[in-house]
């Protein structure tokens, strides 16, 4: 099996080369053509045997618009189109639309595993038709880790399923950050009792119900930064945290643990929180409390 790849970033690549090391055929596309197989998406497109293969991995919105757009004037009927990026679940309906007009298919893929996917596997969520999600097993089965393929692989349901769970999922991973984090700062707080904070992490990973990969990443990242001096407590928040909220408003679903966890990367990107200003002005208003004079 043969397919194309477009976009070879710090996932995109690693999917190249885990591919090609389980017996699957890559050619790959990037802009930055040193890191490029071909020089453009015309030349991918001719590399590859029909009916054809492509694996979309670029940025959402915009970026990958573009490039959905432009595989419809270039691939024909029976070719078959699958977004691995992290776009949101509505932009598939429109994408699958557009690429249908001259009998191309289309799957959405939510796709996880960051960095380490290349050794460790990659998680895979997708959407689309039965038949062309069977089509494309043997790319799936090339990402996915070793071991039962439903432990990490799922076929969620139609179009847009697949980028709908990814989305839950990095909802999920919002919250489970976040408490760490809490916990970890708590920790810090009580150094005079608590002398080996990375060790009680690294305690936690054998035994305990709060055992995880997140967990195994914190304490790799405490091993090398025991205080984290090196880093600034500013933290970004990619959109699909932002996703999921909307998705719970609109359906009625509470998720305080997942708000919680966004609203706080908000207060992280304050230097000096207006809000937390007017919280200090009122409780010395109301009841006299002291407050800290601005430098």
């Amino acid at each position: 099996m043969h397919i194309g790849l477009i976009g070879l970033g710090k996932m995109g690549a690693n999917m190249r080369d885990r591919l090609r090391a389980n017996g699957i055929g890559v050619t790959g596309y990037d802009r930055n053509l040193e890191i490029s197989d071909v020089a453009g998406i015309g030349e991918l497109i001719a590399a590859l045997p029909a009916p054809r293969l492509v694996w979309v991995m670029v940025p959402a919105g915009a970026v990958t618009d573009a490039v959905i757009a432009e595989l419809a004037t270039v691939l024909s009927a029976g070719d078959l189109v699958i977004d691995g990026g992290n776009s949101r679940y509505t932009d598939d309906f429109s994408h699958s639309a557009l690429l249908a007009t001259t009998g191309v298919h289309y799957i959405d893929a939510g796709v996880s595993g960051g960095v380490w996917g290349l050794t460790n596997g990659f998680g895979l969520m997708v959407g689309g038709s039965a038949d062309q999600v069977e089509r494309a097993m043997p790319v799936f089965d090339g990402l996915r880790p070793e071991g039962p393929r439903e432990e990490s692989f799922v076929h969620a349901g139609a179009v847009g399923a697949g980028h709908y769970a990814k989305m839950v999922h990095n909802g999920i991973e919002y919250a489970l950050m976040q408490s760490y984090a809490e916990g970890y700062e708590l920790l810090e707080k009580r150094s005079d009792l608590i002398t080996n904070v990375p060790g009680v992490f690294k305690a936690w990973q054998r035994g305990t119900v709060v055992r995880s990969w997140l967990l195994e990443l914190l304490v790799r990242a405490l091993a090398e930064d025991p205080e984290l001096q090196n880093i600034d407590g500013f933290v970004e928040d990619s959109g699909e945290g932002r996703w999921t909220i909307e998705e719970a408003i609109d359906n009625a679903v509470p998720v305080p643990a997942i708000s919680a966890a966004i609203f706080a990367r908000f207060v992280s990107r304050q230097d000096d929180s207006p809000a937390m200003k007017a919280v200090a002005a009122l409780r010395n208003q109301f009841g006299g409390h002291a407050v800290k004079t601005a430098d």
